[in-house]
Parts: C-alpha cells; structure tokens; sequence
C-alpha cells in the first residue's frame, strides 16, 4: 500500500475512534481506548487548550502527532494551542518555518486555533527575531509576554527561560501581582522539575522563578526541553508538567524514583489537552495513537488554601 493511501486509511479509522457519543446528561468522549464522561458546558464557561514542545523537526513523528492534534480538536474543540519551544530545528531558522509549523499544523491553522510560542534553546541560535515576530507564534515582538483567555478566567504568562534576567523578573512580577484571573498558568522551554536524564531540572532556573510562581500563586507551569512527557508531584502548590515530545521522544530517558515524580511516558510522542472551568482545571496527556496516558485534576489554589484554613 503506498504511504499515501495509507497515512489516508489512518485518518479515517482515527477520525471514525474519535466519534462523541451523546447521553441524557453527559457527553461521552474517547480518544482510543480512553472513555471519560465530560459534562456538557455551555461554551463560555469552559476553556480548552492543549500543549506541547520541543516539536518543530517536519519529521513524520511530527506530522503524526499533529493529525492526532486535529482529530482531537474535532472530538473536543479548542481555540489555543501553547508551543514550549524549539519551534524550528536546529537552529530556528526562519526559512524552515513553512516545513516544520505551518504544514505539519496546517489543519488546526485552517480551523482558527491560536499558537503561543515561548523560545526554546535552539530557537535562540538563529530564530529569536523571527519567531517573536511571526504572526502565527503571537509573541507580540517579545521574547516573554502575557494574555488571558476565557474573559479573565485564565492568563498565561509565557516566559523566555534562556535569560531570565533582571528585566523580565521584573516584568513578571509585576504581571502576576497585577493578575485578576481565576487560574494562572506559566509556560517556558527548561523545567524546573525534570526526572530525565538528558537534561533534568533547571537548577538555577528554579533558584530565580520559582519564588514567584509559588508567591503569587501560579497554579500550574509547563515546560519542554526534555522529550519525555512528566507530572510532578506539586511543589509548594504549584503543579509542574513537562510537555517535550512534541516529536521524536528519547526512549528510556525517565528516572521513576526521583523524590518528585508522579507519572510519565517517554516511549511515545505526546501534547497534553486542558479544560478549565471556574472550579477546576483538567488535564489528559494523549499519545500518537489516542491513547490517555495520564489524566486528573487540580483545584484552584485560592480554593485549596481556604479548604486547608478550614481544615
């Protein structure tokens, strides 16, 4: 069978796995053999978005994925899609924006989803000017930035952990302090809590972000650099994911025994589907073929200091 016609058998028969059953009171939902009950909302109380990193080679494991991205969308749309960086290998040259963002994501383009991207470090060698200035990345000419989503449910504070200098703390203090969202939720390209071995935790990172995520109460961050997909346990009430295998993964690169970690996947490529509502915020981290490979819940942190006030 050509590769063609193949990869077209392929579309079908996820697209036909992908169906929504209805019921009296819920809508029931599969990606693969995952079956989860989802309660219908009306669209301006809930938020979806899915994330994922570390993606931009225009290789197949690239491609595959992002069908899988599309096939998704139609089984539970979303309108945003967070980029944790090394949007364009090697070297973010610009000139391979065409073959490594806009083909491999042409569907979801065509269909109205937004893209936030953060820098990565190989973004950084050659594409730093390009990228934040690439309408399709929506940085707005800057390397770290901010925006919300859900009239003021959500906002995002994307941030450029290649130099997290004087300048940008300073910033994003301040766009924290000043936040009246719900949820606040952080993305950047080097993880502070990483359990793989390639790269693993970004000490110094962590010594100069953390504090503010944990004092301004961020309530969940995301990050790449490693291509595993990995939830930690939460540290000091902050929920951290790292979300790097947006194309190939590295195989066997997870340690399972480190004090923080709380479940992972690095034998498949992978992206992450969040719902948010104003009480709760969930999470699926989804493979090539559909599979769920790991899915919960958070409350929101203001809900969860009170419940332990209570207490």
């Amino acid at each position: 069978m050509k590769r063609r016609a193949f990869l077209g058998l392929v579309s079908a028969t996820t697209a036909s796995a992908l169906a929504p059953t209805a019921s009296a009171n819920n809508t029931l939902r599969t990606i693969g053999a995952g079956l989860w009950p989802a309660t219908a909302l009306p669209s301006e109380e809930v938020l979806r978005f899915i994330v994922f990193g570390d993606s931009g080679k225009g290789d197949t494991a690239q491609h595959e994925l992002a069908r899988m991205m599309a096939a998704h969308h139609w089984n539970q749309s979303y309108d945003t899609a967070l980029m944790l960086g090394d949007n364009i290998y090697p070297d973010g040259n610009p000139e391979d924006i065409p073959a490594k963002f806009e083909r491999p994501y042409a569907e979801l383009l065509r269909r109205g989803v937004s893209f936030h991207a953060v820098l990565g470090n190989h973004d950084v060698k050659k594409g730093s000017e390009a990228q934040i200035n690439y309408r399709n990345f929506n940085m707005g000419g800057r390397a770290y930035h901010s925006f919300t989503k859900g009239d003021g449910l959500v906002e995002f504070f994307g941030i450029d952990s290649n130099r997290f200098d004087f300048q940008q703390r300073y910033w994003l203090e301040g766009a924290l302090k000043a936040s009246q969202a719900k949820w606040k939720i952080a993305f950047f390209h080097h993880p502070l809590y990483s359990s793989a071995d390639k790269h693993g935790s970004d000490f110094h990172l962590r010594v100069e972000l953390e504090p503010l995520l944990i004092k301004y109460g961020v309530d969940a961050a995301f990050a790449g650099h490693d291509h595993v997909y990995e939830r930690t346990k939460p540290q000091q009430g902050v929920q951290y994911f790292t979300s790097g295998a947006g194309a190939k993964t590295r195989h066997g690169d997870l340690e399972r025994n480190t004090p923080f970690f709380a479940a992972g996947a690095d034998e498949t490529s992978s992206f992450m589907s969040v719902e948010i509502t104003p009480e709760r915020f969930s999470f699926r981290a989804i493979d090539m073929a559909g599979r769920v490979m790991d899915s919960g819940e958070l409350a929101p942190r203001a809900a969860a200091r009170a419940a332990t006030l209570r207490t």
